[in-house]
């Protein structure tokens, strides 16, 4: 199974000139948790989270408003390619402990996002008449859990 068949698209994005607030409010209206920063070219160059947004209000003591979003993305991309095999993108994942990767081409513009809702959602389907599904519970399970493994502070 490809990340195409599995992944959203299309995508909603922010600029890294976005305020906190205003990606706050395309989380919010959109109901999700992260949001792919692209550059003018459409190439992905930072992650943001709910949670990053949150941190950075709480901490940098100006209004969410007034931080663009340049200022706490993650400029650590992980990525894969919508042609990659989905449990190939489930070891990124795995490794880096991410519940979401945007999907690239081979320009590095976004042409979707893998999350583990999608392939939670997806698994197990198409297994008529087959043996082994291309993407089961157990596989999506397995990254979730490593997902979640605690960390330990440094």
């Amino acid at each position: 199974m490809k990340v195409k068949d599995v992944m959203t698209s299309p995508v909603l994005f922010c600029a890294p000139e976005t305020n906190l607030a205003a990606a706050a409010m395309i989380m919010w209206e959109s109901d999700c948790g992260a949001l792919p920063v692209v550059n003018h070219e459409k190439q992905v160059v930072g992650m943001i989270t709910d949670r990053d947004i949150c941190m950075a209000a709480a901490t940098k003591h100006r209004l969410a408003s007034d931080i663009a979003v340049g200022e706490v993305a993650s400029r650590a991309v992980y990525a894969c390619s919508p042609h990659d095999d989905v449990k190939e993108a489930l070891k990124t994942m795995e490794k880096e402990r991410l519940r979401r990767l945007p999907a690239l081409d081979t320009d590095g513009v976004l042409q979707g996002m893998l999350s583990m809702n999608d392939v939670v959602l997806h698994a197990e389907q198409g297994t008529k008449g087959r043996k082994t599904p291309a993407l089961s519970y157990k596989d999506a399970i397995s990254a979730l859990k490593e997902i979640c493994a605690h960390r330990t502070l440094v």
